[in-house]
């Protein structure tokens, strides 16, 4: 269950809904199967799935760490097969009547055809962990993009009827310390290694430039900073314990966990049991992510407030 991907919110004002609170609030927004005229759907679902007994939210009381997972479902309907479907319906149209097909009907024609087509369509399912730092008010999200984590943190909101949250932010912009790291090695912090991954973009219109397995601290990197580009996603590696490339918006992808932590975890006595094995790799995990969090929001100068614009729409972009 280990994280790929970690989109951070920081919540404003106590949540006060103690553990048994919210999973009987998330039994009532338990995921369902998709109905033949549903487009998409989410919902909760157990994060060890059936072998864990159907367990919505697992919680470490002495840490403060929840974990929940979400499934949310959608049927692929291509554009262009509605299209091609419509396409054939108006020509039969125009050829059997003799007239064109107004805006109107071919509009109507849209409709029919997604209608008819929407149950036959594939399902994709997706199922998006959320790790709940209670005693640090933060939420990180295994989301490959910021859409996803903010569907989950809809239904979360959904869910406890009100949630104030919005995307960590840091005092220091992202591009501008990676950046700097980029160009100049005596500013990174001890702790902190580059890897071989980055992006780099101009200010102006010339795209991005992606360099991937390469030497960061190559001349030739070196010459693209002095251009004016900015790394907009870094490689980074803090202190073997945990790598990622860092994204300007503060996302953190790519995570890969530090050889000793994964270690730890398959060396633990957990009897081949489901649950025990998952809660094992979270309590490890959490821990890693809370204090590794921590220490890269120091290096971007701490945390920036945000306030939510609305109780009910926190999240901003």
């Amino acid at each position: 269950m280990w994280f790929k991907h970690l989109h951070l919110y920081r919540l404003h004002g106590a949540v006060a809904v103690n553990a048994e609170q919210l999973a009987e609030k998330m039994a009532c927004y338990t995921a369902m199967p998709l109905g033949n005229a549903d487009a998409r759907r989410i919902g909760w679902t157990a994060p060890a799935g059936r072998l864990g007994g159907g367990q919505l939210l697992h919680t470490l009381q002495n840490d403060g760490h929840r974990l929940i997972s979400a499934l949310r479902q959608e049927r692929l309907l291509p554009a262009s097969v509605i299209k091609e479907e419509v396409e054939e319906r108006v020509a039969e149209i125009e050829a059997t009547e003799g007239r064109k097909v107004t805006r109107k009907e071919r509009s109507a024609l849209k409709e029919q055809v997604m209608e008819e087509l929407l149950p036959r369509a594939f399902v994709r399912s997706q199922k998006i962990d959320l790790w709940w730092d209670t005693e640090r008010n933060l939420i990180g999200v295994n989301a490959s993009s910021r859409a996803r984590a903010e569907d989950v943190l809809d239904l979360l909101r959904e869910t406890l009827g009100s949630l104030k949250a919005t995307p960590l932010a840091s005092q220091t912009l992202p591009i501008r310390a990676m950046t700097t790291w980029l160009g100049d090695a005596a500013s990174r912090p001890a702790d902190l290694q580059l890897g071989d991954n980055v992006s780099l973009k101009a200010k102006g219109d010339d795209g991005v430039v992606r360099a991937r397995q390469v030497d960061l601290d190559s001349d030739e990197m070196q010459q693209l900073l002095e251009s004016g580009r900015q790394a907009s996603q870094l490689a980074l590696s803090l202190e073997g314990q945990l790598s990622f490339i860092l994204h300007d918006d503060l996302a953190l992808k790519s995570l890969r966990f530090g050889d000793a932590l994964i270690e730890e975890a398959d060396h633990a006595d957990d009897g081949d049991d489901a649950l025990a094995r998952l809660e094992t790799d979270f309590i490890l995990m959490a821990g890693s992510l809370r204090q590794n969090v921590e220490r890269l929001m120091e290096w971007l100068g701490g945390e920036t407030e945000r306030q939510p614009t609305a109780d009910k729409g926190g999240v901003q972009s």
